[in-house]
């Protein structure tokens, strides 16, 4: 199995329009280990057609508790149950997770409870470990290295960046932050950075179709990162490829994926792509490296079928 990224949802925010995208998740296969980053809506299907056996779920980060990143996460580990899951699933998140988790098989006891006793299932509530953690090491296991640092997500405070090594190839996901000059150090060297990104002249659009604009607007400039400057920590990292993800707005028919372009070539001349929903990015270390050509973006990428 080649290292690769499935970009299964890239919206950002938990809101779904008819026609448009789905909020974030992401399927990161790397090194024989299949990963889960986040559990937005939609990610059980999304996977699904990304070919992966819902049996095969194996570990499964949470970058942090908003809705758009942890909405289907019970519902996702319920289903791969149903569908015959028989090997423990390690979850990893900020704290707050277990409490989010354990409420859920709280809410679907009838159905777990009935499942074990009519069907022979084993016990759901005993399958899954959930690991809280905060900045620094999260995880070694054999030649997967997870490591995490805290950004800057007001107002949420546990919001953490991920970056997953194994034998030599990197990938780090951003999380959603705003402008946060640390992530260069973190991301340093990466063969791919996954990064949040937003438009401002679309953010005011979508501010005034919303009946809280104001408070709306306020939240995303001071919570999350324009593309220009995703691309200044892209280039400040000296990463292979530089992923746009997360993106805000997502579903506006005036905005094109050269707008998104524009936008980061300002501070970013290495590869680029710009996030949608099935997109599969391979990994392939140092092929993905920045080669510095501007318009060599096609290499990295395909659609699943």
């Amino acid at each position: 199995m080649s290292d690769r990224l499935v970009l299964l949802g890239t919206k950002g925010g938990p809101a779904i329009r008819p026609g448009g995208p789905w909020p974030t998740s992401t399927l990161l296969e790397l090194g024989g280990r299949t990963v889960i980053v986040d559990c937005g809506l939609g990610v059980t299907r999304g996977v699904t057609d990304a070919g992966l056996s819902l049996k095969a779920l194996d570990l499964i980060f949470i970058t942090h508790l908003h809705s758009d990143h942890v909405l289907e996460l019970g519902p996702l580990l319920h289903t791969a149950w149903t569908a015959g899951l028989a090997t423990p699933v390690r979850l990893f998140g900020p704290a707050g997770l277990n409490q989010y988790w354990q409420r859920f098989v709280q809410a679907l006891e009838f159905d777990i409870e009935t499942r074990i006793d009519d069907e022979g299932r084993p016990d759901l509530r005993e399958m899954v470990e959930v690991v809280e953690f905060g900045e620094g090491n999260v995880l070694q296991d054999g030649e997967l290295l997870v490591t995490a640092l805290r950004v800057d997500h007001p107002p949420v405070t546990e919001c953490f960046a991920l970056r997953f090594e194994n034998l030599g190839t990197s990938i780090v996901f951003s999380a959603d932050t705003a402008f946060f000059p640390p992530l260069a150090d973190f991301a340093r060297g990466a063969d791919v950075l996954l990064h949040e990104a937003m438009l401002e002249e679309g953010v005011e659009r979508l501010v005034a179709r919303t009946g809280n604009g104001a408070r709306l607007r306020e939240h995303l400039m001071a919570s999350h990162s324009l593309a220009g400057e995703a691309g200044t920590i892209a280039a400040r990292a000296g990463v292979g490829r530089l992923v746009l993800n997360h993106l805000i707005p997502a579903d506006d028919p005036d905005i094109a994926e050269g707008d998104w372009v524009e936008a980061v070539r300002k501070t970013w001349n290495g590869p680029l792509t710009i996030g949608r929903d099935g997109l599969v990015v391979s990994v392939k270390g140092d092929n993905a490296r920045n080669r510095e050509d501007l318009h060599e973006t096609g290499d990295a990428e395909e659609r699943f079928a």
